[in-house]
C-alpha cells in the first residue's frame, strides 16, 4: 500500500530579488524558540553553527529587521517578527491539511489502481475532527487502505446517500438543538438503509487568547465592540451548531465582528486566535488545548459514522469497526481534550440514536 505525503511549502521574495526558502529558517527559529540557543538550535536541525548564523543573516538583511536577540548569559530570542513567521507557518499547515491529507489519498489510491487494478477500500467522508484524524492514524498503522475526503458533514452524508462513500462523519449536538441538526440530514439518511458507528461525544465552546483579556465569558459577549471574530466555513456543522445557539439568544451575526469569516478546520480557527488575529473562536476545546488557549465549554455533542447496513458484513468494514470497538482506540480518544470515548463503537440505529426524529 503506498502512502502520499504533502506538506505546505512557502517562500518570501521582496523587490523581484531571489525568494526566501522559509522551510530551514523556520526549522531554525522554532529550534531557537525551544533550546534559547543559537548553536543548540544549529544542532538540532543538523547544521553547523555558522550556517545557521548565515540563514539568520540572510533573512534580516531580506525583511530589513532582526528576527532574534541576544545577549551575554541571557541565550536568545525571538524578535516578534520572527514569532509572526512561525505563526504564519503553523496558519498555513492547519488551514491547509484537510486538503493535503485529502489529495493525499486521492493520489495514494490512483497509484494502487495503476498498479494493482481496482483493490478494495473503505471511503471515508467526514469533517476534520481529532478523533477522525486519530482513526486515520490507527487505519494506516494497520495498512488498511482508506481512501479520505474531508468535507463538511452534510456534503458526507450526502455522498453516502449516492453512494460516493462508505463511512460518513457528522455531528450533532445533545440537549435543546439536537432535533433541529439531526433534521438537517434526514434528507440523506434512512433509517431502513443506514446505521450509525458512534465515534466520540466532544466539547464544543468559545477559544480565546490566554487568560482571556477580552473577558469573554458567553456568546453576548460575541457583539461587544472591539471584540475580533473568526468562524468556520458556510455549511459545516460546527457553524451551523453557532447559528443555532445564536438565535435561540436572539443574537444577529451581523452583528458579530468576523462572522463571515472562513476557516476549515478547529485547528486553523485555533491558530487564528493564537496569533493574535483574533480574539476568540467557536471550535472544540482539543485545539484550543493545543495552541495554548483557554476555553470555555458551551454544549456537548455526539459524533457518528453514518453507514449502510449492507456495508457493515463486508470484511474490510468489519476491520474498521473492530479498531473502533478496540480498548486501544477507545483510550487514544479518552485523551483527547474534551473527548468521551466510553461509546466508541457502539452500533446504533438511526431511531435509536434520535428518538422520535427517525
Amino acid at each position: 500500500m503506498y502512502k502520499v505525503k504533502i506538506k505546505p511549502h512557502w517562500e518570501i521574495s521582496r523587490d523581484g530579488n531571489a525568494p526566501l526558502d522559509t522551510a530551514v529558517l523556520l526549522a531554525l527559529l522554532t529550534a531557537i524558540q525551544e533550546t534559547g540557543s543559537i548553536a543548540n538550535a544549529a544542532r538540532q536541525i543538523g547544521s553547523s553553527y555558522r550556517h545557521a548564523w548565515g540563514i539568520l543573516r540572510d533573512a534580516e538583511k531580506m525583511f530589513g529587521h532582526a528576527l532574534i536577540q541576544t545577549g551575554r548569559g541571557r541565550g536568545s530570542h525571538l524578535m516578534p517578527l520572527a514569532e509572526k513567521l512561525i505563526w504564519a507557518d503553523l496558519r498555513v499547515a492547519a488551514r491547509l491539511s484537510p486538503t493535503l491529507e485529502s489529495l493525499a489519498s486521492e493520489l495514494e489510491g490512483e497509484l494502487s489502481k495503476a498498479v494493482s487494478g481496482q483493490p478494495q477500500v473503505i471511503r471515508l467522508n467526514a469533517s476534520h475532527g481529532f478523533a477522525v484524524a486519530a482513526l486515520l492514524n490507527q487505519l494506516n498503522e494497520r495498512h488498511l487502505p482508506v481512501e479520505l475526503r474531508y468535507r463538511n458533514s452534510a456534503d458526507a452524508v450526502a455522498a453516502l446517500s449516492h453512494h460516493e462513500c462508505d463511512l460518513a462523519g457528522f455531528h450533532v449536538p445533545l440537549g435543546e438543538f439536537e432535533a433541529a441538526a439531526a433534521a438537517s440530514y434526514s434528507h440523506w439518511l434512512d433509517k431502513h438503509k443506514h446505521c450509525l458507528i458512534h465515534l466520540a461525544v466532544r466539547n464544543q465552546g468559545l477559544m480565546v487568547a490566554p487568560s482571556n483579556p477580552k473577558q469573554i465569558r458567553s456568546l453576548h459577549d460575541l457583539v461587544r465592540p472591539g471584540v475580533q471574530f473568526v468562524n468556520r466555513q458556510t455549511g459545516s456543522g460546527t457553524r451551523m451548531l453557532l447559528e443555532l445557539m445564536l438565535a435561540k439568544e436572539e443574537l444577529s451575526p451581523s452583528a458579530i465582528d468576523g462572522f463571515e469569516s472562513a476557516e476549515f478546520t478547529h485547528s486553523a480557527i485555533a491558530a487564528f486566535i493564537a496569533s493574535g488575529m483574533a480574539d476568540v473562536g467557536f471550535g472544540v476545546q482539543t485545539a484550543a488545548e493545543r495552541f495554548g488557549l483557554d476555553f470555555i465549554p458551551l454544549i456537548r455533542e455526539r459524533y457518528f459514522f453514518a453507514v449502510s447496513a449492507d456495508a457493515m458484513k463486508d470484511p474490510l468494514m468489519q476491520q474498521v469497526i473492530g479498531i473502533l470497538q478496540s480498548e486501544t482506540f477507545r483510550d487514544i480518544v479518552n485523551q483527547l481534550a474534551g473527548y468521551d470515548g466510553s461509546a466508541t463503537g457502539d452500533i446504533l440505529s438511526l431511531s435509536k440514536a434520535f428518538k422520535g426524529l427517525y
